[in-house]
């Protein structure tokens, strides 16, 4: 029989208690108890609710709500001629999304932005990811055959068209362009805090490598008008990256190489290497030959500054452990690691290989980086 400590013991002691019918109806009734099982109660709903809710936020960003509503308020009938939908389908709609926050009731019945759907009309990269997630709510629809590894090939795994495959350095601009698009999107609130946790002002040279089409480049580029830039990714992404150098008036200051990590050798000359939302992507063997491709270009004293949805964030527990966990598994390729985990592959690489390598402070505020 297994040995239990005291915490185990005592943790036995409160499932038992929580779990029992004549607890649960005392605590719903006296005084002191009542506030807590209230909100143990609502938290269990809310549990229960989630893809319900999930919907409501999906279907007023399909429907563009929140930019309807941006100028001002407006009423369900209003709303309903925009929307080419029945008053009584809208109206239930915005009371649903108004219990929600994202609206909220104005007067003469009319509806105007609510403190989160405001929120999310100031950041379009959110409204890209939760347009997205209409596959994952698809790849979703069975989880307990996604546990059992049963589900092959499903839409997030064609979306995310490089995982899995053997040459990822063949795919065309046609096959990278939705990927591409998202990542675009939403990187500027990555940006924005990798830029807040480590000044690039003291290198010369980036080496962004899974950089997309250049989006996190532009943004560090803005803040330190010494560095140059080196973006590497597949072919087609790089054309990509190329493309917004040029409109952006970067090509004095930034190239774009194409190739893929797993076959081919990563440019040199970056005293500064930065993986954006990158090695989760990857299952233990890909992403340790990334990080061994980075330990051999990076020079002496070079750093690596490593941005991820990092597992064990306190306070972040769900994003991690919960969302990417799941997300990633029905992508198929990848999971999200803990601070110690990356630290542990950082330290795993060929001792006579020059080059420092580490990670920027932790932080919690999107699962980590």
């Amino acid at each position: 029989m297994r040995h239990l400590s005291w915490r185990d013991k005592w943790l036995g002691i409160r499932d038992s208690i929580l779990s029992n019918p004549g607890f649960q109806r005392f605590a719903a009734t006296f005084a002191l108890t009542r506030p807590i099982a209230r909100r143990r109660s609502r938290e269990l709903f809310d549990l229960c609710a989630g893809f319900v809710y999930s919907q409501i936020l999906y279907s007023c960003v399909r429907l563009r709500v929140f930019d309807h509503l941006a100028n001002g308020p407006r009423s369900a009938p209003e709303l309903a001629s925009l929307l080419s939908l029945p008053v009584d389908s809208v109206t239930l709609l915005l009371d649903a999304a108004s219990s929600l926050r994202l609206v909220q009731r104005r007067t003469a019945g009319c509806y105007g932005l609510g403190p989160l759907g405001a929120a999310l009309l100031g950041n379009p990269g959110v409204t890209a990811m939760i347009e997205h997630h209409a596959m994952l709510y698809k790849d979703l629809g069975d989880p307990i055959a996604l546990l059992r590894r049963d589900a092959r090939g499903g839409e997030l795994a064609r979306y995310w068209s490089y995982a899995g495959r053997n040459k990822p350095a063949e795919l065309s601009s046609r096959d990278v362009a939705p990927y591409t698009a998202l990542m675009s999107a939403s990187q500027p609130m990555i940006a924005q805090q990798v830029i807040n946790a480590y000044s690039f002002n003291k290198h010369r040279c980036l080496l962004d490598v899974g950089g997309g089409d250049g989006a996190f480049i532009n943004a560090v580029a803005m803040h330190a008008p010494q560095l140059r830039f080196v973006l590497f990714d597949l072919p087609a992404v790089a054309d990509k990256a190329s493309e917004r150098f040029r409109a952006n008036d970067l090509s004095s200051r930034a190239v774009a190489i194409g190739g893929s990590f797993l076959s081919d050798r990563l440019p040199e000359g970056a005293d500064v290497v930065s993986l954006i939302r990158i090695v989760h992507d990857h299952d233990d063997e890909n992403a340790m030959t990334l990080l061994r491709a980075v330990r051999r270009t990076l020079p002496d004293g070079g750093k690596l500054i490593l941005a991820e949805p990092m597992g064990g964030i306190h306070g972040a527990e769900p994003i991690s452990d919960a969302y990417f966990a799941f997300y990633l598994m029905a992508m198929g390729s990848g999971r999200p690691r803990t601070f110690a985990q990356l630290s542990d592959m950082l330290r795993t690489h060929p001792a006579s290989t020059p080059g420092t390598m580490t990670t920027a402070k932790r932080s919690g505020s999107n699962g980590g980086l």
